[in-house]
């Protein structure tokens, strides 16, 4: 790795030979939409961006005509670039387009254009000036104006709130098509994020976040495209894969973190001083109150995120198999979480016995889980699935208060 030590500095304007921002659009089979996107944005660039820019079309295997629209962009505007992959993914479009790139500011949005445009100088801006070293659109932000359907409101955010307890993510809108990077920190996060897909994003922004980077959040207006071909439940899907690898990996020291952090990460500016009687900074206080409260906000993005995954598998699987693979899922992303966030233990003592207590627990809501939908199903040959879904509710609330019970006595006051 490259010593980065000190803050960061901040990017010099160049002639115009040289490019201070590199925009990518990742596309595949986008024939229709590719020309207004480039066209629009080139525009914009031109008319509000102070710097010298470029517009890079990273073609992952389209099989349309999108790569002769590519290069009749080029040729046709100034700044415009075409970089062709012959295998498909977005993940592998941007690490390559990014890695090849010689602007000092990289990023990336996607071809429909749904977030204004006049989010993206304050989006650079911070990566210029060397304050920050990620910044991120977001979609979750109160001030943030987002017009897209419900099932689309609902798994975003549960996905979010799944990442949160599952991996300690702090921001807030992973999945948003917008994000920019400074090529320096680029150079050494790329070679250690390994999916070429949709969870790209988030697995860099997970290990930016645990080597002590910066991550700038841009609140922004954002309209859904109505046409869009992003097939959500083998997103999701892909997404929990990719978690639970990326878990893994984070649980079992494969990566360099250590590493990373003296590398890239900023100290912070004086050492934190700790008070006779109070906790260290970062510690959860051992009192039941305040681990209630953390239990219940982690309960809560793990009922999402289990009836997310439920709702998403249960036409292809069936009630009671879709209901295993939901409750599984999310049982070892909550009791990760209430480890670290509810109960305040960090690292690797007794994790182990940790999660077997949070498996014990796990068939106890499998047994309450899947005995409701047994009862309702005996009831009633197909109920609806709104009454389905409140029998759900209504059982993992019962298991929730045993999981807490069983861990409660298995880790309080254990703190790592």
């Amino acid at each position: 790795m490259t010593a980065l030590s000190g803050p960061r500095a901040a990017v010099q304007a160049r002639p115009a030979a040289g490019a201070v921002l590199d925009v990518v659009i990742p596309v595949h089979n986008e024939e229709t939409d590719l020309g207004p996107c480039v066209r629009r944005l080139h525009s914009h660039l031109g008319e509000h961006f102070p710097y010298p820019f470029r517009i890079t079309i990273a073609d992952n295997a389209s099989v349309d005509d999108t790569l002769t629209v590519a290069h009749g962009l080029a040729g046709e505007l100034p700044g415009v670039e075409v970089l062709h992959l012959d295998a498909k993914g977005r993940g592998r479009a941007l690490s390559a387009a990014w890695s090849a790139s010689s602007a000092p500011v990289l990023a990336y949005m996607d071809v429909d254009l749904s977030t204004d445009l006049a989010a993206l100088l304050p989006l650079v801006a911070p990566l210029i000036s060397g304050h920050s070293d990620l910044a991120i659109g977001t979609r979750l932000a109160r001030t943030s104006r987002v017009v897209r359907g419900a099932k689309r409101e609902v798994i975003s955010r549960a996905y979010n709130l799944l990442l949160r307890g599952a991996l300690a993510a702090r921001f807030s809108d992973a999945q948003c098509g917008f994000k920019a990077i400074r090529a320096d920190v680029a150079v050494e996060l790329l070679p250690l994020v390994r999916d070429t897909g949709w969870f790209f994003d988030t697995e860099l922004l997970v290990l930016a976040q645990r080597a002590g980077l910066r991550i700038h959040e841009v609140p922004v207006d954002w309209v859904d495209d109505p046409d869009s071909r992003v097939d959500i439940v083998a997103t999701a899907l892909a997404d929990l894969r990719g978690m639970g690898r990326l878990g893994r990996a984070l649980l079992t020291g494969a990566l360099p973190l250590t590493d990373l952090r003296a590398q890239l990460g900023r100290a912070p500016l004086a050492a934190p001083s700790e008070q006779p009687g109070q906790s260290p900074p970062g510690q959860v206080p051992v009192g039941l109150p305040r681990q209630l409260v953390r239990f219940a906000a982690v309960g809560v993005a793990s009922t999402l995120a289990y009836l997310v995954l439920f709702v998403a598998t249960r036409g292809a699987l069936g009630a009671q198999p879709a209901n295993l693979l939901a409750l599984l899922l999310t049982a070892v992303a909550n009791t990760a979480a209430n480890r670290r966030l509810t109960f305040g233990i960090s690292g690797r003592r007794h994790a182990g016995r940790h999660h077997l207590q949070g498996l014990l627990a796990f068939g106890l809501g499998l047994a309450l889980t899947s005995g409701s939908l047994a009862v309702l199903h005996a009831l009633h040959a197909a109920p609806a699935r709104p009454v389905e879904l409140a029998v759900l509710v209504a059982a993992n609330l019962a298991a929730t208060v045993l999981r807490f019970v069983l861990l409660r006595l298995g880790m309080h006051h254990r703190r790592g």
